[in-house]
């Protein structure tokens, strides 16, 4: 991969002196349109050179926009850029601001950006379509390879190399002993047995070896026959056929760590993110609706059957903490089973019980939850303590439910799955959904939850009883 990383560092040299020289041309032409002549002097050239550098420092720390690969669709070039520019206004307004030094006239200041960014973005524009034009009918190829292995990484091995330069990579085919897709049976040319003769025959430059690296005698075998035959032997790591399972991977300056399980709630900003927005939610719904709403539902409460209007049980929470958790009472107090499950038709449920339950309004107290941090918004719901340690027997997977903070509501609810979990199954779908939101979770996927929740909440829901 040597030739492409001098490849894309030529590239980190020519756009910067090409942009200065862009810029400098706006400069001239922002002179002539808004003063009337050439003149290019006194605060003119240090407002040039200030503009100039700062866009430099900024194109550098944002590495795509000194890429001109076909990886990079156009949309994104034009995103990259736009950002950049965004940025780079920014910072030049504030450091003269805080600076308070003398500043170029409005209108030449808009003049300028106007043809710095239209100079720039038709410079990229161009060069990429030289460039596209250049591999598409002049250049020649300098690279024939072949992937041994179809797992996913050797896929997207392939789709990569033959994007990012279909004529200077010249994909010579798939060898592999394991059972294909039907869309990739075109390009397999034989087994891993049939590799070498191929490799002679048809003067391959490059193979590139895509299966689980516990292999190790084949890739010391391979390896030998590559130098032995002046063929370059490169390693794309199959972490997911090593370790069979799902493999992600972080990059702690240049050095990968593997996880076999995603956690996007396991980073400070995306937990510190939550955390701001529950406490704003659950703050603005205690102050702003409760005190409208709760006086209504507690004198309901009390006139349907004697009791407390809050109901209080512990339940397990991040990491099997318990947490006192508050609900509005539903149920009798003259009934025992408590630790029991509601279902269709529960003796238990009072008449205004049934319709809180309908409508989740029950729930409502749990804002203080979320407010003290036991809860939060979104999140797998918090199950009874009898229920963690029976399912934790039967469902592997149940335990890592409680890896994140649990919720008022959840991915699982608003897919269908809550109330009573008595039919086979029900439980593991309902940790199914729980792992996917806990694998996916985005500030995105919350507001789609929440937003779900309150349909489901005008609309009733027909497992909630």
């Amino acid at each position: 991969m040597e030739r492409y990383t001098h490849y894309t560092n030529s590239y980190r040299v020519i756009l910067p002196v090409l942009d200065v020289l862009i810029i400098f041309g706006a400069f001239r032409l922002a002179g002539y349109a808004y003063l009337g002549n050439w003149q290019f002097a006194g605060y003119y050239p240090l407002f040039y050179a200030v503009f100039a550098l700062l866009w430099w420092i900024l194109s550098v720390q944002y590495a795509n926009v000194y890429r001109a690969g076909e990886l990079i669709s156009y949309p994104e070039r034009f995103r990259n850029l736009a950002r950049t520019f965004l940025v780079h206004a920014g910072l030049l307004l504030s450091g003269a601001m805080l600076l308070d030094v003398y500043w170029m006239p409005a209108r030449y200041i808009v003049i300028v950006y106007g043809f710095v960014l239209v100079g720039v973005v038709a410079g990229r524009f161009l060069l990429a379509f030289l460039r596209r034009s250049y591999q598409r009918h002049l250049a020649r190829p300098y690279s024939r390879f072949v992937i041994v292995g179809t797992s996913p990484s050797g896929q997207e091995l392939y789709r990569t190399l033959t994007s990012y330069d279909a004529v200077g990579n010249q994909f010579q085919g798939f060898f592999t002993d394991e059972p294909v897709p039907s869309n990739l049976q075109s390009l397999i040319k034989g087994s891993v047995a049939d590799l070498k003769e191929f490799c002679k025959n048809e003067q391959i430059d490059e193979i590139y070896f895509a299966l689980p690296l516990d292999q190790r005698s084949l890739i010391q075998d391979l390896a030998k026959f590559a130098d032995d035959h002046f063929v370059s032997f490169r390693i794309i790591p199959d972490f997911k056929g090593t370790m069979q399972t799902d493999v992600n991977v972080y990059y702690y300056n240049h050095l990968p760590i593997l996880t076999v399980r995603q956690n996007p709630l396991a980073f400070r900003t995306n937990q510190l993110a939550k955390r701001l927005f529950d406490i704003a939610f659950s703050g603005f719904v205690i102050f702003g609706i409760f005190p409208i709403i709760m006086p209504i539902l507690a004198l309901l409460i009390k006139l349907d059957s004697p009791g407390p209007i809050f109901f209080k049980q512990l339940r397990p929470g991040k990491r099997n903490q318990l947490f006192p958790c508050y609900k509005l009472r539903t149920m009798r107090t003259d009934m025992s089973g408590l630790e029991l499950q509601a279902t269709k038709g529960d003796a238990r449920v009072t008449r205004v019980g049934r319709i809180l339950r309908k409508t989740s309004l029950d729930e409502l107290p749990q804002f203080f939850n979320v407010l003290l941090g036991h809860m939060s918004v979104v999140g797998p719901r918090p199950n009874m303590i009898s229920q963690l340690e029976e399912y934790s027997k039967h469902i592997h997977t149940y335990p890592l439910r409680h890896a994140v903070t649990p919720g008022i509501t959840g991915y699982a609810q608003v897919n269908g799955y809550r109330g009573e979990t008595r039919a086979p199954q029900a439980m593991e779908k309902r940790v199914e959904y729980d792992l996917k939101y806990v694998e996916n979770w985005s500030f995105k996927l919350d507001m789609q939850i929440i937003g779900q929740t309150v349909w489901n909440m005008v609309k009733g829901e027909k497992n909630a009883y």
